[in-house]
């Protein structure tokens, strides 16, 4: 994962708070998902459960990670958003890196989900949040690539 860790710098950190080494063996071959969202966003809030029931069923099976990188004003309303969730987060007071990677992968909305080869650093999919919501419930065509 050397690749997408380049981004991050440091910056990610699991559930236990425990900052994550993406150059662990245990990062290789995964699918990564830049999942850009915030709490005051109500489709991002809608969003959310679905993204987390996909998580919880296919990401051990399809070997795929998600990074939460909020665009939330406050870090109390990140904290209680990020609660939802079982997936890494960026750090939020890192928000100069965030308006940064939101450039690169020109995120012009939320929420947005974007899909890397982990060990590459290229995208597959930047439509992620559609395949889940109408186009590949089931997830039967994961990793989904850009058309």
């Amino acid at each position: 994962m050397t690749s997408l860790a380049k981004f991050f710098d440091k910056n990610v950190y699991n559930k236990i708070n425990r900052e994550v080494n993406f150059n662990d063996p245990k990062y290789r071959g995964k699918i990564v998902g830049l999942y850009f969202s915030a709490h005051w966003c109500p489709p991002c809030r809608a969003f959310t459960p679905k993204l987390v029931e996909f998580y919880r069923t296919h990401a051990k099976e399809k070997n795929f990670e998600i990074i939460y990188i909020s665009s939330d004003q406050d870090e109390r309303q990140y904290e209680e958003y990020y609660k939802e969730m079982p997936w890494l987060r960026f750090d939020f007071r890192q928000q100069r890196k965030r308006d940064k990677l939101m450039k690169v992968f020109k995120v012009s909305g939320i929420p947005q989900l974007i899909l890397f080869d982990g060990d590459t650093g290229n995208i597959l999919c930047t439509n992620a949040m559609e395949q889940i919501q109408y186009r590949d419930k089931k997830g039967e065509l994961f990793p989904w690539k850009q058309h």
